[in-house]
């Protein structure tokens, strides 16, 4: 059996040395929070490294299937007491309402990832998204808490599509050469863009297609940097900071284009450290009535520059 407080220490230790974003916001919750998000996405990251690993397809899918019938085990009560990951997340989720399920939808993306699925429309993209990172928003949730969860759950959804939107334009030569595909085809088509062809013009109509695409996730977290008022401070700086780091990337690749098509753009450490503390000195000051905070209200956001600014990114 594992120690409740060495499985916690572990979990910890797989999210500061693996989460190279999420860490910055993660360190900002107090401790019992910080502990149950970090086994959160201990467990999360287990089931990415299945989909992401160089076992055949057939072992991955046949992995994946025993990811979900150990979820299943967990969601019962009935953690694997030898794994400390298990152990983590099984007490966190005693002492929050983390939505357990909700990891299953990761598992079905992480199985349209290892099929090779392809997306013709927008919507199809969308219901990836959701699968794979609205579902992580929606397990934070269950640990930060809300007043509202009606209203915040769908907030959450959001901003984790905003994120997996900005991490797939982040990773599309990456994942075009290990045979993944993301962006909709419909998209593709409406610019004459192909990632195969560079030349003649088509490294411009590339950059064309990343420009609206990134316009297409500042909307997104517009939508969900909503969210923040419906947060405590702590989580709400946590949140902000992920979020934060996140839209910055989101700004470096929307303001230089071809750079994600020679490259995987990074923010270095020291702007993610930045925005993280900026995002929990943003969240320890009280409310004002600025137009940002209307807008993170929900009121009127004038256009995808309107973020709140625990998002760290508008300046």
């Amino acid at each position: 059996m594992t120690d409740t407080r060495a499985a916690y220490r572990r979990c910890e230790e797989i999210t500061w040395s693996q989460a190279r974003n999420f860490s910055y916001g993660i360190r900002l919750l107090p401790p019992p929070k910080r502990q149950a998000l970090a086994a959160v996405y201990a467990f999360a990251r287990r089931i990415d490294d299945i989909g992401d690993g160089t076992l055949p397809a057939a072992d991955k899918l046949a992995a994946l299937a025993g990811a979900r019938a150990g979820l299943a085990e967990l969601a019962a009560g009935r953690p694997d007491e030898s794994d400390p990951v298990q152990v983590a997340l099984a007490d966190a989720a005693r002492r929050y309402p983390v939505p357990l399920p909700a990891f299953g939808e990761l598992i079905d993306g992480c199985e349209a990832d290892v099929r090779g699925t392809s997306y013709r429309t927008f919507d199809d993209l969308l219901h990836y998204c959701r699968c794979v990172a609205g579902s992580i928003g929606r397990l934070s949730l269950g640990v930060f808490g809300t007043p509202d969860p009606s209203a915040a759950e769908p907030l959450a959804d959001s901003l984790g599509v905003a994120l997996q939107l900005t991490n797939i334009l982040r990773d599309i030569v990456e994942d075009y050469r290990s045979g993944r595909v993301y962006l909709p085809a419909e998209d593709f088509d409406r610019f004459g863009a192909r990632l195969d062809a560079t030349a003649n013009g088509g490294e411009s109509r590339l950059a064309s297609l990343v420009e609206f695409e990134a316009d297409r996730a500042r909307g997104w977290y517009v939508t969900g940097l909503r969210l923040m008022p419906l947060l405590d401070r702590r989580s709400a700086a946590c949140t902000g900071a992920m979020a934060g780091i996140y839209f910055r990337l989101l700004q470096h690749i929307a303001a230089t284009p071809t750079a994600v098509l020679q490259r995987r753009v990074a923010l270095p450490p020291r702007e993610k450290a930045l925005v993280a503390f900026k995002s929990l000195a943003t969240a320890a000051r009280p409310a004002r009535g600025s137009r940002q905070d209307r807008a993170a209200r929900g009121g009127p956001a004038g256009g995808s520059g309107g973020l709140p600014p625990l998002a760290g990114g508008a300046s």
